[in-house]
């Protein structure tokens, strides 16, 4: 449409349009947020609500679709879930006082990575996160909005950034640089990313650290500019950038965490069925939030997990007062979200009250920890800071019975500003009044019907029928005629209106203004505040820690500077949970020193997977400062743990399982040290028999030769086993089974020694197939063992056999040979004979 045909609200809508071309532009118009053009279109497709249009009888209509104000945030968080950004254009003056068009203007737009008042569980965070380059090196940056945590790290590959942005499980990328074609694949299309360019830095002195690294610099001062332009508004709550690496703590890529289902169920994507689901004990949204980083970031300092360990120990042994705690956890608001909303001046008064609620909780919990009276809590007792002042400030101020809205008044209570209170005494008073004046008149006048009325058009009145109007008294004013009657004032009542009506008014900007006062001064608090919550929290994972390990059955493991691990019947604690204590075998796992790769050969669905993962949960769990399940455990402190257990495509990306494997274990020889912990589950099994088996041995011997570090690698290929004669810090163990008149048991328990042979068809049985199908399975198993048997007796080449492995030396063999036996008397060849067969 031609520019000089628009209207004026128009010809806003587009240039602040202009501004926003990758948003739906919100359009405050009275008390609808408007959409047009495009927006309009693609907005009632997704929100499902009705297309109209402007101008209907225009050659070209425009394109309209509208939401009530009062019920917008439903509609902007289905388009924030949907992946898009959304910008808000207020009303900035009131519509009857503007001349001309009413000015608008952009208040705050909303992304995926921004959102602050959404649906989404305040027991999560929504971390906002922003890539940028500097010669190969990739700074990372992330920020939570609604909590005010900002942190900055190096990284070293593109790949070990995307893996970083998907253990943040982040939804927006803020894009410090030009991507690469391939790149903008993998962000946008594999990993779902709302990309968002920001090119200018934000050098705020007062958040970014000056120790930081050009590069974290440049790339957290992008994330601040991206967060200053879309919210429009000074954040007081933003916490000051933390450097971290990620060697800072128990390293573990995203598969690996995926594969552990530490935060979600893998298959599911719930909560139910993960180690977070198991440990959530917690009693605030707060605690909630820092027990899914801690197992995110287990620990690789062993004094700061010492110090979790003594305080849950501590818990363990004082049962009553742990009781209280939690009691008093449970009155606990959240702080963080409640300092944010006093920073984005989106406080009300049961924000107020809950903090006050909070505050006065308090000095309960310092009290309960400092009764207990234990070094290991100082610290924690002088971060709870009851910050009584900002407490007595709210009770003494806000009313229990405040409303949500700030400009309907009834908001503070009476006592604390004596000018509200003489307004409060004119409106209670005023009632009376007006019907001590009513009565007075009526008497006066002997007009018996006689009555004051009010109206927002004529203020107080007197009404007066037609057929009393000759009784009407002097001093009355007429204010209107009507039909049947008529409205009359007087001075005295005038008076009377006048001091009510000031006071009805007065009161309710006063209360507005008292309200936005105690709002300010709450905001001089924030720091406070977030030190406070950031104690609580800890308290809080630190007393569910203690109670898991109660109900659960945990043991405090030990850590040792020594090569070894020493489980005493451990347990995957989140498969007993499902399972049942009764159900579940315990087992225990030890690897010495000198004893780095245990092999695990055993049928499939026996609990190879399930021993693996076990070990891996005692780790975390151990590192993060938690009981583990065991009855003893010795282990050394990992730097990290990498797996590969489970089979999955990567379809989005065109990698069959196999790839996905080969890529997970190349992660793990090029990243693993001799403190790392190596889990692999039937490597090799994606490709043919013998490929799968080359590649197998190859990798174990790697890791043997390599690296060194503790490794239980399951395996299907029995051939494998053999590698215990060569490879000295090799040891095998199985599955046990029990097998009796055809009938297999597994009995998942972990036994020395290799597997004597598989049961595919067994759990072939157990899956249900047909019985004929099962015979003939057997059978050709069988003669596939009775060939080999054939086969490997018959000679190739010379010096070769068919056999995948070199023929081992036999000591029996070489003893046998070198036995002088023209030198030897009967007796000594007898001796000789019966030690040979001996070590047969």
């Amino acid at each position: 449409m031609a520019k000089e045909k628009l209207s004026p609200g128009m010809q806003q809508y587009l240039d602040i349009k202009a501004n926003y071309p990758d948003a739906f532009l919100l359009f405050r118009m009275g008390d609808f947020y408007e959409l047009f053009y495009e927006d309009a279109v693609k907005a009632a497709q997704i929100l499902e609500i009705s297309l109209t249009s402007r101008n209907k009888n225009a050659e070209n209509p425009i394109p309209m679709a509208g939401v009530p104000y009062h019920s917008a945030q439903q509609y902007i968080d289905s388009l924030i879930e949907a992946g898009y950004k959304v910008a808000v254009a207020e009303q900035m003056e009131d519509p009857k006082q503007a001349v001309g068009v009413v000015k608008r203007e952009v208040v705050q737009v909303i992304t995926p990575g921004t959102v602050v008042d959404s649906s989404k569980p305040a027991s999560e965070n929504n971390f906002l996160v922003a890539l940028d380059v500097l010669e190969r090196t990739y700074g990372l940056a992330y920020m939570d909005l609604v909590t005010g945590e900002f942190r900055v790290t190096s990284l070293t590959s593109f790949a070990q950034a995307c893996g970083e942005i998907k253990n943040l499980r982040a939804r927006e990328l803020v894009l410090g640089y030009d991507l690469e074609e391939e790149e903008e694949q993998v962000l946008s299309k594999q990993m779902n990313l709302l990309l968002s360019p920001q090119a200018e830095i934000l050098d705020d002195v007062h958040l970014l650290d000056s120790d930081l690294s050009h590069l974290e610099h440049q790339v957290a001062g992008k994330l601040l500019a991206y967060v200053h332009r879309t919210q429009l508004r000074q954040l007081q709550h933003l916490k000051k950038v933390q450097s971290y690496q990620i060697r800072d703590f128990l390293k573990m890529d995203y598969a690996t965490k995926s594969s552990l289902d530490l935060t979600e169920n893998a298959r599911t994507g719930k909560k139910h069925g993960s180690l977070y689901w198991l440990m959530d004990e917690t009693k605030t949204a707060m605690g909630t939030r820092l027990l899914r980083s801690w197992i995110q970031q287990p620990l690789i300092d062993l004094e700061q997990i010492k110090q979790r360990q003594d305080i849950v120990e501590l818990f363990l042994a004082n049962f009553f007062e742990r009781n209280d705690l939690a009691e008093s956890l449970k009155g606990v608001y959240d702080l963080e979200r409640l300092a944010s909303r006093v920073s984005f001046g989106k406080t009300n008064p049961k924000d107020l009250l809950q903090l006050a609620r909070t505050l006065g909780n308090v000095p309960q919990i310092r009290g309960i920890l400092e009764s207990l009276d234990q070094p290991a809590l100082a610290s924690l007792i002088s971060e709870l800071d009851p910050i009584s002042e900002l407490a007595d400030l709210i009770d003494g101020a806000i009313s229990p019975d405040a409303p949500l809205l700030i400009t309907e008044g009834n908001i503070i209570k009476t006592g604390f500003n004596q000018t509200l209170d003489k307004y409060r005494l004119i409106l209670r008073e005023g009632t009376s009044w007006i019907a001590e004046l009513e009565a007075k008149e009526r008497e006066n006048s002997a007009i018996s019907n006689l009555k004051i009325d009010y109206n927002k058009k004529d203020g107080y009145y007197f009404h007066v029928t037609n057929s009393q109007l000759a009784h009407v008294p002097s001093h009355f004013f007429r204010k209107a005629t009507l039909k049947n009657s008529e409205r009359f004032g007087t001075e005295e009542l005038a008076k009377i209106e006048g001091e009510i009506l000031e006071a009805r008014e007065r009161s309710a900007n006063l209360e507005y203004e008292i309200f936005m006062d105690i709002r300010s001064e709450v905001a001089n608090y924030i720091q406070r505040l977030q030190n406070l919550a950031q104690a609580l929290a800890r308290v809080d994972v630190l007393q569910a820690f203690a109670l898991v390990a109660e109900k659960e059955h945990l043991v405090r493991p030990t850590f040792t500077k020594k090569s070894l691990i020493l489980i005493e019947k451990g347990r995957h604690p989140v498969v007993e949970k499902v399972l049942g204590a009764q159900s579940y075998i315990p087992n225990s796992i030890s690897l010495a020193e000198d004893s780095h790769i245990q092999l695990i050969t055993g049928p499939n669905m026996s609990g190879k997977s399930t021993y693996m993962r076990q070990l891996a949960m005692i780790v975390i769990l151990a590192q993060m400062g938690s009981y583990v399940p065991a009855e003893a455990v010795q282990i050394p402190i990992f730097d990290a743990i990498f797996t590969r257990i489970g089979a999955a495509d990567d379809l989005v990306s065109g990698q069959s399982t196999f790839m996905v494997e080969m890529m997970e274990a190349n992660r793990a020889l090029a990243e693993a040290s001799s403190n790392s912990l190596i889990l692999f589950d039937e490597l090799g099994r994606g490709t043919a028999t013998y490929d799968g088996m080359a590649l197998a041995q190859a990798i174990i011997e790697y890791i043997h030769h390599h690296i060194g570090a503790k490794t239980l690698f399951a395996t299907h290929y029995h051939e494998l086993t053999d590698l215990e004669e060569t490879l000295p810090q090799l040891e095998n163990v199985h599955v046990a089974t029990l097998e009796k008149d055809g009938q297999v048991t597994f009995l998942h328990k972990i036994e020395s020694g290799p597997a004597d042979k598989s049961y595919g068809i067994h759990v072939a049985k157990i899956a249900g197939l047909p019985e004929d199908l099962l015979v003939r399975a057997d059978k050709i198993l069988t003669e596939l063992e009775n060939r080999e048997q054939t086969l490997s007796k018959e000679k190739t080449v010379e010096g070769q056999q068919l056999s995948l492995f070199e023929e081992k030396s036999n000591p029996v063999l070489e003893d046998l040979a070198a036995l002088d036996l023209n030198n030897m008397t009967p007796l000594e060849a007898m001796t000789a004979l019966a030690d040979l067969k001996k070590k047969l």
